[in-house]
């Protein structure tokens, strides 16, 4: 069968597109776009008044072979076309009969049903799955697209936001979708009748100004050791921040000046070096670092306060400090991200 990307399958959706296949699979690391592609689904396959009768959504770990076989040959009800959406299709243990049965109805599958099979995020892709269906990779979005994301979701559950409000929640919350349309419900709820701010976000969320993940990684990676110290309690207070998630951001960055610093030591000219670095980033295509413009600007400023040493110096302080994080007998996150980031500083005056 066929493999689409999750945009291709939206264009194919299209009222002017032809009808939807019999049997989709759908995997990859964003659940939430896996129910935008369900809700496309299902709005091509019928009309919205024949939906509560046409529309059944199972759990795959549940099913029987019998269920299963029931659930794809009943019959569209004053409608052309049945959904049948299981989720969780990765707990239908191999080997099983609801499994067989499965697979027996892949190849010759009904008509006027259209299967959905849903996997889980952070699961690795069936391969017969994917050769008996119609396979969408659905995948995290690029860190460009995901601020437009956001604007458009906020339309959808009626919310009207500033363009400097939607940088500000993707900053805060992360690129995660997820948590970002939970955020924005919440706005929406907040802000009934008028337009949401950036004020309204950090308000939201706990954020005073100047006080962000971000301002806390650039204090760290600009050696500002007291600054970034009295920064990682009122981060660390924040809506879905742990120390765990600090560190990780800690150690993206210096990874990232690294990667600058190298290609300063091997001759790249400083005047082209965020040009060179957005090129790494084009071509490894990370998920979770925001705009990649923006980003390869921050490890090209970073990079000309750091050596190659203190570089890797820093970043096994990093890999220390996560162990101690992870360990079942730490409990201070503060006091563990707080060492860190006057470690950090600590280099900068030994070397000096």
């Amino acid at each position: 069968m066929g493999a689409l990307t999750f945009d291709a399958l939206l264009r194919s959706l299209k009222p002017e597109g032809r009808a939807p296949d019999p049997v989709y699979y759908l995997h990859g690391d964003e659940d939430i776009l896996k129910d935008e592609a369900l809700r496309a689904l299902t709005a091509r396959a019928m009309e919205a008044a024949a939906r509560d009768f046409n529309v059944d959504t199972r759990s795959a770990a549940d099913l029987d072979a019998a269920t299963l076989r029931a659930l794809v040959d009943t019959p569209p009800l004053l409608a052309q076309t049945r959904v049948v959406v299981l989720r969780g299709i990765e707990q239908m243990r191999r080997g099983s009969k609801a499994r067989q049965e499965l697979l027996r109805y892949l190849p010759a599958p009904n008509p006027t049903t259209v299967l959905v099979l849903v996997q889980s995020a952070g699961e690795k892709h069936d391969p017969e799955l994917a050769r008996l269906a119609t396979t969408v990779a659905v995948e995290p979005l690029p860190p460009e697209r995901v601020a437009r994301w956001v604007a458009h979701r906020a339309k959808q559950v009626g919310l009207e936001i500033e363009p400097d409000a939607i940088a500000a929640l993707v900053e805060i919350a992360g690129p995660g979708l997820g948590a970002l349309a939970q955020e924005l419900d919440k706005l929406a709820a907040v802000t009934a009748g008028r337009t949401a701010t950036r004020e309204d976000v950090a308000t939201l969320a706990g954020v005073r100004r100047g006080q962000t993940m971000p301002h806390l990684v650039d204090a760290a990676l600009e050696r500002r050791a007291a600054d970034a110290a009295r920064l990682v309690e009122p981060v660390l207070e924040q809506a879905g921040v742990t120390g765990v998630r600090i560190l990780t951001a800690l150690g993206t960055a210096l990874i990232g000046t690294a990667l600058a610093r190298a290609e300063l030591d091997r001759g790249s000219p400083r005047s082209r070096l965020t040009a060179v670095l957005l090129q790494h980033l084009r071509l490894a295509r990370p998920f979770g670092l925001g705009d990649w413009g923006e980003t390869a600007a921050s490890w090209a400023r970073w990079a000309e306060g750091w050596s190659s040493r203190e570089l890797g110096q820093a970043l096994r302080l990093a890999r220390d400090a996560d162990r101690a994080l992870k360990s079942t007998t730490v409990t201070d996150e503060a006091g563990v991200v707080t060492q860190l980031v006057l470690q950090l500083g600590v280099l900068r005056r030994e070397a000096a």
